[in-house]
């Protein structure tokens, strides 16, 4: 059924932003409209994109010393990290693309900004068949306690962007760079030149989201797709007799088809 269906059939309407706004409302946007990354454009034209993880990254940084998040300009975290499709082009095509970009910008015949393809837009055409096995990811356990600035070391340094939050070793929560980017932001509006301090007492148990949605090992591919589209999450824990053995991600998702 794929094979029929057009890069315009699956696009989604297109949501930007300036480079020269500010970060708290480009996080705002995102979290409004249930998108990540956003894209920047400079007098229409996209230059990139902005995440909430280079923001997370941004606001965690020493580089910004006391600068209040609305002194911060998009332009500081954009990344040239999308590519772009032309509307009429084969659905087919934005797997590979996806495999490797978090979205796909859509140009109309006269190079213009139509659309966007994100990965949660194309698993609500196509599915990978196969059991769980094929999509689970490592799941990184923390506990309640653990600082939000260790999180996001682990996040700079080693990639790391969602972490189950353990409790008597079942799961209670989970964090992700969106809720790191949330606190960081809010933060470094409210608190001035002790930013760094008030930050070293903030703890995953504060930030996580809870409780938490999970599935079973045992549970379908799609349905695991659907609950996800429903939710908008995107990220879930897999459990299998009472622990969680790894996480289904919409990238892990998209990476098996």
């Amino acid at each position: 059924m794929s094979s029929k269906l057009s890069v315009k059939d699956v696009m989604s309407k297109p949501v930007s932003i300036a480079k020269s706004a500010l970060i708290p409302e480009a996080l705002s946007k995102m979290l409004e409209n249930g998108i990540d990354p956003i894209v920047v454009t400079n007098d229409r034209v996209v230059v990139g994109t902005a995440s909430r993880r280079t923001i997370a990254e941004k606001m965690g940084s020493k580089k910004t010393g006391n600068i209040p998040a609305s002194q911060i300009r998009v332009a500081s975290v954009t990344k040239e990290d999308f590519t772009s499709v032309y509307q009429d082009q084969d659905v087919e095509l934005l797997v590979p693309l996806l495999q490797r970009y978090k979205i796909v910008v859509v140009w109309d015949e006269e190079h213009r900004l139509i659309g966007q393809v994100t990965k949660g837009d194309l698993l609500k055409v196509m599915k990978p068949e196969g059991g769980i096995e094929n999509i689970i990811e490592i799941a990184p356990k923390i506990s309640a306690e653990d600082r939000v600035v260790q999180l996001h070391r682990r996040m700079v340094n080693n990639g790391s962007t969602r972490f189950v939050v353990m409790s008597d070793n079942k799961p209670v929560g989970i964090v992700t760079e969106t809720d790191i980017a949330k606190v960081l932001v809010k933060m470094k509006n409210e608190i001035d030149k002790h930013f760094e301090n008030a930050l070293r007492n903030v703890t995953a148990g504060d930030i996580m989201s809870s409780p938490i949605v999970s599935v079973s090992a045992k549970t379908p591919v799609a349905d695991i797709v659907n609950t996800m589209i429903k939710k908008n999450i995107s990220t879930i824990p897999v459990e299998d007799g009472g622990k969680v053995i790894g996480l289904v991600t919409r990238k892990s998702l998209v990476n098996a088809l």
